[in-house]
């Protein structure tokens, strides 16, 4: 038996400016959208934004991992459209970012070779 991911579900009070976020800064597409919920393909993954009346509280279980060809660059243009920079983080020489979307929602930005 084969178990792949398909889809990553984000709950959020508002779906649409949320999804549109993420999908500008990894490249998705709205595929299908309601007033409840928003879908957005990014090639193989999915990311399913949900209307709920309270998302929960405190720090997120888990989390993205995004790697930049230029982490500076995407962190500025990030932060410029909504993120939260949270803090700057070096340990046993590789250097990563934790930014906030604009929900809140924690995620770590990394340069691609690791620095």
């Amino acid at each position: 038996m084969a178990i792949a991911l398909d889809t990553v579900t984000i709950d959020t009070l508002d779906p649409k400016p949320l999804a549109e976020w993420w999908g500008r800064h990894l490249d998705g597409e709205v595929t299908a959208h309601s007033d409840g919920f928003v879908q957005v393909a990014l090639g193989g993954l999915t990311l399913f934004f949900v209307a709920v009346p309270d998302p929960t509280p405190g720090k997120n279980k888990f989390h993205f991992d995004l790697t930049a060809t230029d982490r500076e660059a995407a962190k500025s243009e990030m932060v410029a459209d909504g993120a939260t920079l949270i803090r700057e983080q070096t340990q046993d020489g590789f250097t990563w970012t934790t930014l906030a979307d604009p929900d809140g929602n924690l995620f770590d930005l990394t340069q691609a070779n690791g620095k």
